[in-house]
C-alpha cells in the first residue's frame, strides 16, 4: 500500500514486465488466512470490491464480467451440444453463474480446492454466486487435479480451468499430465478451456500451454483475447483445446438468439476474439 495524491492506492508489482498497477483504496473490508493461501477483501474509490489472493488482483465488482463471460460462452457455444460442464477452479463463482445460464446445461460441478474463496464471495460479491442453488450445480472443495485424474472416461462435455496464476494452488494446472486427465474425460469433440494469462508479457507461458494440450493429445487449439483491466497488462487471453476434431466455427445462430443478458460477450465479439496480431501467431506458429 502506498499514498499518492491523498489516496491509499493497492499497487501489484509485475517485475517480469517492469510494470505496476494500482487502485485507489477506501478501506479494507476482511482478511483470512485459508490452508492455500491469504485471501483479502478491500472496497476500491471506482471499481467496488476487489478480491486478492497471496497479494495478486483476483477480480472487481466493475470488470469482472469481462473474465467470467470469455471463459464460458465462447466455449459453450463453440461446442454443439454441452450438457455435462466441469469448472476446475472458479471459487468466486461468476463462470458457474454464466454456465448455469445455458438452460441446454444439465449438470455442472465445480471444483476448488480452497472453500474459503467462495465463502470471501458469498459474502462480498453475491451477485457472483447467485446461481450457486440451482438444481443443477454441485460445488466440491477438494483437488481439481486429482478429481480429473480420477474422473469416469468419456464423461464431460466441456471442462473450464478457471485458475488462479501457475503458483501456489494453481501451479499443477498448467502441464501435460493434467491435460492428458482432461483429455481422457471429454467425449469425442469435447471442449477443455483455460484462462491463458497475457499474450503481452506471458508468451512463453502460453506457448509451453498450448504445446503441453498438443502433447497430450488435443487435436485443434484456438485462442481468444479480450481485455481485463485488473490484469497484467490490461490484455487476457483465454485457451480452447478440442478432442478429435479441428474447430470449425460456433453455433452462431444460438449465440444471435441467446436467451441470457451478457454484459460483454456477444457474436461478433466472438469472432473479432479469435482475431491474433502477428506478433502472437509468429510465436505461436514457432512453439
Amino acid at each position: 500500500m502506498s499514498v499518492f495524491d491523498d489516496k491509499k492506492w493497492l499497487t501489484e508489482v509485475f517485475a517480469d514486465s517492469g510494470s505496476v498497477f494500482g487502485l485507489a483504496i477506501t478501506r479494507k473490508l476482511d482478511e483470512v488466512q485459508s490452508p492455500f493461501q491469504k485471501i483479502a477483501m478491500y472496497e476500491t474509490s471506482h471499481f467496488g470490491n476487489l478480491m486478492v489472493i497471496d497479494d495478486v488482483i483476483m477480480l472487481s465488482s466493475r470488470d469482472n464480467f469481462l473474465y467470467h463471460e470469455m471463459l464460458s460462452h465462447p466455449v459453450l457455444f463453440t461446442h454443439p451440444n454441452p450438457k455435462n460442464v466441469v469448472i476446475i477452479g472458479g471459487g468466486d463463482c461468476g463462470t458457474l453463474r454464466e454456465v448455469l445460464k445455458h438452460p441446454g446445461v444439465e449438470t455442472v460441478t465445480q471444483i476448488d480446492i480452497d472453500e474459503q474463496v467462495t465463502r470471501m464471495a458469498e459474502k462480498y460479491f453475491p451477485e457472483l454466486c447467485a446461481s450457486n442453488n440451482d438444481p443443477r450445480a454441485t460445488l466440491q472443495f477438494a483437488d481439481g487435479i486429482k478429481f480429473m485424474r480420477e474422473a469416469p472416461t468419456e464423461s464431460v462435455d466441456v471442462i473450464i480451468v478457471d485458475s488462479t496464476d501457475p503458483i501456489g494452488p494453481g501451479e499443477g494446472l498448467f502441464n501435460r499430465a493434467f491435460y492428458a486427465s482432461c483429455l481422457q474425460a471429454l467425449r469425442a469433440g469435447g471442449i477443455l478451456v483455460q484462462q491463458s494469462e497475457s499474450p503481452l508479457i506471458h508468451m512463453p507461458l502460453l506457448s509451453a500451454m498450448r504445446q503441453a494440450m498438443s502433447d497430450a493429445g488435443f487435436a485443434a487449439l484456438q485462442t481468444l483475447n479480450f481485455p481485463q483491466m485488473v490484469y497484467p497488462s490490461g490484455w487476457w487471453t483465454c485457451t480452447l483445446a478440442r478432442k478429435g476434431a479441428a474447430f470449425n466455427g460456433f453455433r452462431e445462430a444460438d449465440a444471435q438468439q441467446a436467451p441470457f443478458a451478457t454484459e460483454y460477450y456477444n457474436v461478433d465479439i466472438h469472432k473479432a476474439a479469435s482475431a491474433l496480431p502477428n506478433f502472437m501467431r509468429k510465436a505461436l506458429e514457432a512453439s
